[in-house]
């Protein structure tokens, strides 16, 4: 609910705001914050993505630096899913399609269950839904380090959609959208067209700042 509460006032504020400022987004709460001026943002939101060090599909290393400068959308999700996932991936296509193989713009794939998604396996499902951008990433690495950046980088916990099946891993419908200086910027459900619609654009609005 207070999720809900708070992706209502996100709308209505920025259905006010003509200019399309995006807000940052710095506790497991998802409060907005609106800060006009990027050298207040980065003074006042102390949130950023931690390190980390994972495989992509393509047995390529990713780390906080490919990131560095770049605008990164980040989801989590697994192989073997057969409920939102593929809806998720699916619709994902939407952003990957905008900004195939952009520079600046990258797709980061977390997989929950790393012990399963070898990347041989993360290779095949990519090529069995088409995902040809060079910018989106696949990611399978340790455990302990995908689930850790989940939950206290990027807040994928209750109040993000969390949920346990027989495995008892950490699943949620939900993408983020973050910036330059590695700072949250949006939150989406990836099961709705429309939101991701949002996100193409939210991507744009980033790109311009």
């Amino acid at each position: 609910m207070r999720l809900i509460n708070t992706l209502l006032l996100l709308i209505f504020l920025r259905c006010g705001d003509k200019t399309e400022v995006l807000p940052y987004y710095m506790t497991p709460d998802f409060m907005p914050h609106f800060i006009s001026n990027k050298e207040e943002a980065l003074g006042k939101i102390n949130h950023t993505i931690s390190d980390f060090n994972v495989f992509d599909q393509n047995n390529l290393l990713i780390t906080q630096g490919y990131i560095e400068g770049k605008i990164h959308v980040a989801n989590f999700m697994f192989t073997k899913c057969t409920s939102i996932c593929p809806i998720m991936t699916n619709h994902l296509k939407i952003v990957e399609k905008a900004y195939f193989n952009h520079k600046e713009v990258s797709i980061l794939s977390f997989s929950v269950t790393p012990w399963a998604d070898s990347i041989p396996v993360l290779k095949s499902f990519a090529n069995s839904y088409g995902i040809k951008s060079k910018n989106w990433h696949l990611l399978s690495g340790k455990t302990e380090e995908i689930y850790e950046l989940a939950r206290k980088s990027y807040f994928a916990e209750k109040e993000l959609g969390f949920t346990k099946d027989s495995t008892d891993f950490l699943h949620t419908e939900h993408v983020l959208l973050v910036d330059r200086t590695k700072r949250i910027r949006g939150i989406y459900n990836a099961t709705l067209k429309l939101d991701m619609k949002q996100l193409k654009e939210d991507i744009s609005n980033l790109l311009d700042e």
